[in-house]
């Protein structure tokens, strides 16, 4: 059984088929990237993935689950979270409370509890509080543990949108567009922390434009152009694969970038 399965996934908006007939299968505690030139359908994949747009054809399995079909809040509880290319946090919020929001997926308390203030309720609260600081020192944000998170510097909220996502105890974290707008020792980091993901027991699947990080942190790559499927296959064979270079580069130069990612050594990658 494969961890996720995606079979003749479609859907069109309009006459236009954003993702067309489209079919791939997943492995458990790998980095999977998707990759592809703009317009291409990737976030309208993820979205598909997370239940935010429901599929005009095909079928979404998740550990032997059809999904298709179901809302954000099912996917999640089964176990597939996400972050979003435009940050999607709480900014009148600290950033613990942020982190906080996603633990509450998993508290038992009812609505009772929380009007009687049953010392249950008040226990819940401390174990999700400290869940919450620990995931935000596992991301690297330890400093801002007492901060606001309007107050918080760009690439901290790049991983406060991850911690949060880790605190829904996700198997499946599917990671749009990470590194979009961090400088090169910030994304360094985020190179390090994916790679730490998947010995936590996270399966991760990664939208991103920065091919030195794609190259370095992949360990299977999924590449889209119109919708549909144009290669998929580890990152060497990916990066030489000539109907990559012309529909995803489309230059001579462009290939000799994509060749120069491949090469760049994956530093400080740890369980």
């Amino acid at each position: 059984m494969n961890f996720l399965e995606v079979e003749s996934l479609s859907k069109v908006f309009g006459g236009v088929h954003a993702v067309e007939d489209l079919s791939f299968d997943f492995q458990a505690g790998a980095v999977h990237s998707i990759i592809g030139p703009n317009g291409a359908g990737k976030t309208t994949l993820l979205n598909l993935l997370t239940g935010i747009y429901s599929p005009s054809a095909g079928r979404i399995r998740f550990e032997g689950q059809d999904l298709t079909g179901l809302a954000p809040h099912e996917f999640a509880r089964r176990g597939i979270a996400r972050t979003f290319q435009n940050l999607q946090l709480f900014f009148n919020m600290s950033a613990l409370e942020n982190v906080m929001v996603g633990r509450h997926l998993h508290e038992r308390c009812g609505l009772a509890s929380a009007l009687l203030r049953f010392p249950r309720l008040s226990r819940e609260e401390l174990a999700c509080r400290e869940e919450a600081a620990e995931l935000m020192r596992y991301v690297g944000l330890a400093r801002y543990l007492g901060t606001a998170a309007d107050a918080m510097p760009y690439g901290a909220l790049k991983r406060l949108e991850i911690a949060r996502a880790l605190a829904t105890r996700p198997r499946l974290l599917l990671l749009d567009e990470p590194a979009a707008g961090l400088n090169p020792t910030e994304a360094l980091e985020l190179d390090q922390l994916i790679g730490r993901l998947t010995g936590r027991g996270v399966t991760v699947v990664l939208v991103e434009h920065n091919m030195h990080l794609v190259m370095g942190v992949s360990d299977h790559i999924l590449v889209l152009d119109y919708g549909r499927k144009l290669a998929e296959g580890p990152a060497a064979a990916v990066r030489e694969d000539p109907r990559v270079i012309e529909a995803y580069l489309g230059s001579a130069a462009a290939a000799r970038n994509l060749g120069a990612a491949g090469a760049a050594p994956r530093a400080g990658i740890g369980p």
